[in-house]
């Protein structure tokens, strides 16, 4: 599903997105940062409209598996699928068959014997979204998974939202940022489109 994306809601083509999962923004490239950039400042145009729907993931179904309270983030995922005219469906550990014993791989195994295309996933512990990524991979499975936080390990999803509200703010071609993320010193070079 992630692979997929090679062009923005006007038809502007961008580099081929050759990534099924997106477990964490340390190895992304420049190309693949300027390529969501690019394609979220495209979708700004479609909530102006009436209608905040396009037909991108029609056909789709989105896991929202959050094995962790969340709002915001939950909540956001939801809507953006809705928007791209996916189906969604959205798991509750609470009521779920975690409650007698199940575990979270064979979780994962029963959303992507339900047709899922995209996991979304946060939990509170770190490598549990790699973990099911690497049980697709080993599956077979064509199912995408993106990391909505686990722990205080990565929040890829955050980051890029981070990144882009930066972006749309500077008004400078590539500014290079110091940022203070986590008790972390991280040095980006960040390559910012004008949006």
């Amino acid at each position: 599903m992630l692979d997929t994306v090679r062009a923005d809601n006007s038809g502007n083509n961008f580099m081929t997105w050759n990534r099924r999962h997106i477990l964490t923004l340390a190895d992304f490239t420049a190309d693949e940062y300027s390529t969501v950039l690019q394609t979220a400042a495209s979708f700004r145009e479609v909530l102006g409209r009436r209608t905040k729907k396009v037909p991108a993931l029609q056909g789709q179904v989105v896991a929202n598996l959050f094995f962790e309270p969340s709002t915001r983030t939950r909540n956001s995922f939801e809507l953006a699928a809705k928007r791209l005219s996916a189906d969604t469906l959205n798991f509750t550990p609470g009521s779920s068959s975690l409650t007698k014993g199940e575990t979270i791989l064979d979780t994962a195994k029963t959303y992507l014997a339900m047709g899922t295309d995209l996991m979304v996933i946060r939990h509170q512990q770190a490598g549990v979204p790699d973990a099911i990524a690497s049980e697709m991979d080993r599956l077979g499975s064509r199912v995408s998974v993106l990391n909505a936080g686990d722990g205080q390990h990565e929040h890829p999803s955050q980051g890029l939202l981070d990144l882009f509200t930066i972006c749309s703010l500077l008004d400078a071609e590539r500014p290079r940022l110091e940022l203070l993320a986590d008790k972390k010193l991280l040095w980006l070079e960040i390559f910012c489109i004008r949006v």
